[in-house]
């Protein structure tokens, strides 16, 4: 078997199309690659009778992943799955009319039925679409990152993030996610509950099979932050098995005790609530575990707050 990796190596000073060109490559030889009108594109290749739907932009494959290959193939080489990548050119929320064409043709075709699992996955923009599509394909698991449940300003008014984005049509076919969710099996919606307008669109999630799975203290790339946890591809590794669930995604996101950028934000939020042994406590944890240098700075200064504190109040060290 052949693996699309080594025809993609090469492209990390590659222009759009250059890399729109090998992807092609890789897609006719292993599955299938087609162009969906000037903004959009679908590069499948074909594994095994498990399926990962991914939604990605270029910018994110060209400058996030570090292969340059889409998330969702990396993912899927885990398991050796098929893998359905739908690719943007630029925020558009994957509303245009040859997507829908390209879905109505695969349902026509019966497509997904010749797999026995498919995961969707998407996130923010991408998480939108993964769940607005899963219509076409009932039974699949769906795995969303802070996703959007629509930009229609009759019902999300209150997200001032996308107002350039308003002008697209969130109201015809695929319209509003949280409604084309009917016929999935699961769905998981990770979000931080501390980025106000993610948590409010999770919530517009109310199918009773959404597993909410909240990720306090990630920031507003929570994508970011859990890729460089390293735990998104044995998510979806998982999933393609069957066998993710709360349990399991709480077991992975453990790893988040060893990165640095989520214990600074942790540490911050226990000084600016104004709990500084709760901080020492995690600052000196971190830099015994990690050997932080900075950690162990700050350690010493916040044990140093907590004694002063206790002398004023007269209490012995």
């Amino acid at each position: 078997m052949t693996s699309g990796v080594t025809v993609l190596r090469d492209l990390r000073s590659s222009s759009d199309e250059e890399w729109f060109a090998r992807v092609e490559t890789l897609g006719k030889r292993e599955g299938f690659f087609k162009r969906l009108g000037q903004d959009h594109a679908a590069l499948f290749v074909h594994r095994k009778s498990t399926l990962i739907v991914t939604f990605e932009t270029t910018e994110s494959i060209l400058h996030r992943q570090p292969d340059q290959l889409p998330f969702g193939l990396a993912a899927s080489e885990m398991r050796e799955c098929s893998q359905l990548c739908l690719i943007a050119r630029h925020d558009s929320w994957y509303r245009a009319s040859e997507v829908y064409a390209f879905f109505d043709q695969l349902v026509d075709n019966s497509f997904f039925d010749d797999f026995d699992q498919v995961v969707f996955f998407g996130a923010g923009m991408a998480g939108y679409a993964a769940a607005a599509y899963s219509v076409a394909a009932p039974g699949a698991t769906i795995i969303l990152v802070q996703p959007q449940a629509t930009l229609d300003p009759s019902v999300v008014g209150w997200d001032v993030r996308f107002t350039d984005s308003r002008r697209l049509n969130f109201t015809d076919r695929y319209g509003y996610a949280p409604d084309m969710i009917d016929g999935a099996a699961q769905v998981f919606v990770i979000f931080d509950p501390e980025q106000t307008y993610d948590a409010m669109h999770a919530a517009l999630f109310r199918k009773p099979f959404t597993h909410f799975l909240p990720c306090r203290n990630m920031g507003a790339d929570l994508f970011g932050a859990l890729s460089r946890t390293h735990i998104l591809h044995s998510v979806l590794a998982s999933a393609a098995t069957g066998a993710f669930d709360a349990r399991l995604f709480w077991t992975f996101y453990r790893a988040r005790r060893n990165h640095i950028p989520y214990l600074r934000k942790l540490l911050s939020r226990l000084e600016t609530d104004g709990r500084p042994y709760l901080g020492a406590l995690l600052a000196g944890n971190v830099a015994a575990r990690l050997n932080d240098e900075k950690f162990r700075a700050r350690a010493r200064e916040l044990n140093e707050q907590v004694d002063f504190a206790r002398l004023r109040r007269g209490r012995p060290l």
